[in-house]
């Protein structure tokens, strides 16, 4: 296996974001509608937070039993912001890390993605599934 490859060859660079004023009803119909888990939060593409969905089951139900649902339920969404939901102390690389450096915070750490920055500017995500795809890769 490769030592030292660098994280930006499998990090997705096209990434759903969300922006801090945005709303959770916004935030659960990317989450639907692009089936993702992890969602990025920026202001001016400054990375300042990450949102999961399982941040949003924390806080309601989320349509949890039909993700196909187009149908959103904002009453409890209203209650809270994006900001307020995200996570904000976060782990990021950047896309000279190694896929070994990041496959090694994310088997450390209690969350499944990792933004990608130069600086403060979000230029990718990498995910669990996308270390998992890249290991399936070499066999």
């Amino acid at each position: 296996m490769k030592q030292k490859v660098p994280i930006s060859t499998i990090m997705s660079t096209n990434v759903v974001k969300l922006n801090v004023s945005d709303d959770l009803t916004k935030a659960e119909m990317l989450f639907k509608k692009h089936h993702i888990r992890h969602i990025p939060v920026v202001s001016s593409n400054k990375i300042v937070g990450m949102l999961s969905y399982t941040d949003l089951l924390r806080i309601s139900f989320a349509d949890a039993v039909d993700e196909d649902e187009d149908e959103i339920d904002t009453t409890v969404y209203n209650m809270f912001t994006v900001e307020q939901v995200m996570a904000k102390k976060l782990v990021t690389v950047s896309p000279d890390t190694t896929i070994k450096e990041a496959a090694e915070i994310l088997a450390t750490k209690e969350f499944h993605a990792l933004p990608v920055c130069e600086g403060n500017l979000l230029v990718g995500i990498v995910t669990t599934t996308d270390l998992i795809k890249y290991l399936i890769d070499q066999y």
